[in-house]
């Protein structure tokens, strides 16, 4: 018998806390104790989300007496910088937290700093954060108190690269990621480069020059399958509200058929019950995923070049971002991990 944990949304008005308050109403085992918002404190929800008009709930302002009483788990759904002032003070408290932030992502703080441009949270608490990548991580999860949320990129990319990668089979000095993702991905707020006329009809590359989610990507690359590495990653914004598409390109190590890597795909992700694999010659794409917490992964060798092709597509709100936090707590509350993320993709 699974007993009922009263959770509190930290970001409540931005797209990921909306989808975390779109997911905990559905799951069997979550209240919502708290909404909390900064920007539309003592508002009610449906008055800022008409479309939630019948979830009686107010906004609140950010406290941490509030937060306490109001429930048992605490997710973060903030911008950079807000979680790392604030989540040590929940620890205290013995809250479980699960940042969706990137402010606990990476262990060293220098390198937070660099590609952040702001200040880390002490060592001490990037160090305690266990990385939430649920299909890789799901040992050290079970008995997290403190869970860093993945980045949407670094799930789409992790979970198609780390198979090959821990087996050997690609040279990691010659991994290429071609990443697009939908305009939801850069958040709420109003930017003239998201205004609808910029995007519309329109298909830009952006941080060329170096994007926040590559040094986790390559931690994750280290962590996981044991292989230092520099990814050549640019991503691109599509002119769609959700959905990454991440094509990876690497040099084979070994003699490979594609029908042997599928039939690795297959064994590491046997219990993983979000990540389906395709047929050889069948190619995901990113309507196949929206609104759900799935992950579709297809894979192709190129005996012409020696190299391999990895596809891999996520919803970024779902899978990369609010999903993987449920997900994550279903299994560190020993519930199902399918629990209230069962909801089929939305199609067409």
């Amino acid at each position: 018998m699974f007993y009922q944990v009263k959770v509190v949304i930290v970001g409540s008005t931005g797209y990921g806390g909306i989808e975390l308050i779109r997911l905990c109403e559905q799951h069997p085992h979550i209240e919502i104790g708290a909404l909390v918002s900064t920007s539309a404190a003592d508002e009610a929800l449906g008055s800022v989300f008409p479309h939630l008009s019948h979830v009686h709930l107010t906004l609140s302002e950010l406290s941490i007496d509030h937060i306490v009483d109001s429930g048992d788990i605490v997710f973060f759904a903030t911008p950079a910088g807000v979680s790392s002032r604030w989540i040590p003070h929940l620890l205290d408290h013995d809250m479980t937290c699960i940042d969706l932030s990137g402010d606990f992502r990476l262990t060293d703080p220098q390198e937070y700093q660099a590609w952040y441009g702001r200040e880390s949270a002490d060592v001490s608490y990037l160090e305690q954060a266990v990385y939430g990548l649920c299909e890789w991580n799901v040992d050290a999860i079970r008995t997290a108190d403190f869970i860093a949320n993945p980045g949407c990129y670094p799930t789409a990319v992790l979970l198609g690269l780390l198979p090959l990668l821990q087996q050997h089979l690609i040279d990691p000095h010659t991994v290429v990621i071609d990443a697009k993702s939908g305009v939801s991905g850069a958040g709420r707020s109003a930017k003239i480069p998201l205004l609808f006329a910029e995007v519309n009809e329109n298909l830009r590359p952006y941080k060329v020059e170096g994007h926040q989610h590559i040094p986790e990507i390559e931690l994750g690359c280290r962590r996981f399958a044991g292989q230092e590495m520099r990814v050549s990653f640019t991503p691109h914004l599509i002119p769609m509200s959700r959905g990454i598409c991440c094509t990876m390109y690497a040099s084979l190590a070994k003699e490979t058929t594609v029908d042997d890597i599928v039939a690795l795909y297959r064994d590491q992700y046997s219990n993983a019950p979000f990540v389906r694999l395709r047929e050889p010659g069948q190619w995901p794409q990113t309507k196949d995923v929206t609104g759900s917490n799935f992950c579709d992964i297809a894979c192709h060798v190129d005996e012409r070049t020696g190299r391999v092709v990895i596809i891999a597509v996520i919803d970024n709100l779902v899978k990369g971002a609010s999903g993987q936090a449920i997900q994550n707590l279903n299994i560190r509350m020993g519930w199902p991990e399918t629990a209230g993320l069962t909801g089929f993709p939305l199609y067409p």
